[in-house]
């Protein structure tokens, strides 16, 4: 497929879109203290892959990410989403499109769970949305998937969605002790996983 040289903050991009649980949208101001609920409740799992839960934010730390995030969604450089369980309104968690190349038109998507929410397949029903409108939205080309080689979970959430495993990046990246750790990486590519 051609690549479109376009310039990204011409696009118009939806804000929101759903699954069949979720809606799934760009951060808005005053997501922060949700956000940062969910933190606090799920740190403890979180703080083994997530480097930016080895400190807990405050509440106004929480509030300036999410306005950061909203301006960098804004400006097409980063698409950080946040996870609603339409039900109840609750936040589930907060996945995105991160590391973009328009160019190439690639994308990787991140993502986590609250601990109150885990084990119940909300993420791999958000992954596979998400995968869906970068492909249909974005017209994406590459969409990666990266984990540390010991989170079977998160590994699983891309096994499960068809996600072609490419190979193990050894010794990649630094754990919170300093030591090595190798990242495994995950891809589906336009004309083998998706049309």
């Amino acid at each position: 497929m051609k690549t479109n040289h376009t310039d990204p903050i011409l696009l118009s991009i939806p804000e929101s879109f759903e699954s069949e649980r979720l809606l799934i949208r760009a951060p808005l101001w005053g997501d922060g203290a949700a956000v940062n609920e969910a933190v606090r409740e799920s740190v403890e799992e979180l703080r083994p892959w997530m480097p930016w839960a080895e400190q807990i934010p405050t509440v106004q730390e929480s509030e300036a990410q999410i306005r950061h995030s909203r301006l960098e969604f804004l400006e097409r450089k980063d698409f950080r989403l946040i996870l609603i369980q339409k039900e109840t309104g609750q936040l589930v968690g907060n996945s995105g499109l991160h590391r973009i190349d328009w160019q190439a038109r690639k994308f990787e998507i991140g993502y986590w769970v609250r601990s109150s929410f885990g084990k119940q397949g909300y993420i791999t029903e958000a992954v596979d949305a998400i995968t869906n409108f970068a492909i249909q939205e974005l017209q994406a080309n590459r969409i990666e998937i990266r984990c540390d080689a010991r989170n079977t979970q998160s590994a699983r959430v891309a096994e499960r969605l068809g996600f072609t495993l490419e190979g193990i990046l050894r010794q990649e990246k630094c754990d919170r002790d300093g030591s090595l750790r190798d990242t495994m990486v995950f891809s589906k590519v336009r004309g083998v996983e998706f049309v």
